[in-house]
């Protein structure tokens, strides 16, 4: 083995190396892209930069495009763990970091090992102190400018089976407003009637406004029993 073929190899480590330290903390974290994906990443950023450098010369050779393209390309990948969920949007980070991972790989393949290793470390540091300290700031911003978690709401009605098809139709209309996202209702038949249960996604915790489509469903003469229960979803960075 060259010298210069132990380089390419080590360049190729360090990229697949490093990015999987990122994806390290955020597999830890239990989010989408973890250590496999920011180490593919990162290995492919690396080896795009390696292609630029070998693959191209001459006069007008330009081996600083291929490059360019992995910084406009890693968008499509990063756009795919952004998800949309009512008005909740969910990945963002995500996608910042597999950016992240993608510049530590074109690092790596550029023989950077020094500066590709102290990007890891700050995009390591990025994902764990800044979190905390967005919700120390949230905080003293009150509860009106706070971020809430988002949360998934279990909204059940009871009604005689006759009613069946009125009070879901009344349940739907009620549980149908801003900032939630209906995922399911559904209806099962209990000893004394026909029991409804809608599961509603929130953006974020809004108890307030699952008692209001209590009040409008418990105004129904037919509608016998309703109850609700809530458990916050993990918040999405």
């Amino acid at each position: 083995m060259t010298i210069d073929l132990l380089d390419h190899v080590l360049r190729m480590i360090a990229g697949v190396g490093l990015g999987a330290l990122v994806g390290l903390e955020r597999q830890w974290r239990a989010r989408t892209a973890g250590v496999r994906t920011n180490a593919l990443v990162a290995l492919g950023a690396a080896l795009f930069v390696e292609l630029g450098a070998l693959a191209f010369d001459g006069p007008g050779a330009d081996p600083t495009r291929v490059a360019a393209q992995v910084v406009s390309g890693i968008g499509f990948l990063g756009a795919g763990v952004i998800m949309k969920q009512g008005a909740s949007i969910t990945g963002l980070n995500t996608a910042a970091t597999l950016w992240a991972s993608a510049a530590v790989g074109a690092l790596s393949g550029s023989g950077m090992y020094l500066l590709a290793g102290t990007g890891t470390a700050v995009i390591m540091l990025a994902n764990t102190l800044l979190r905390p300290l967005g919700r120390v700031l949230d905080r003293r911003a009150g509860t009106t400018g706070r971020e809430q978690p988002p949360a998934e709401y279990r909204f059940v009605v009871q009604c005689p089976t006759e009613a069946e098809t009125a009070v879901r139709s009344l349940v739907f209309d009620a549980v149908h407003r801003d900032g939630f996202t209906v995922l399911s209702i559904d209806a099962e038949d209990v000893a004394d009637g026909v029991r409804i249960a809608a599961t509603i996604l929130s953006a974020e915790r809004n108890d307030a406004g699952i008692e209001e489509a209590i009040a409008e469903v418990i105004r129904e003469p037919a509608v016998t029993a309703v109850r609700w229960s809530a458990q916050e979803l993990p918040a999405a960075d």
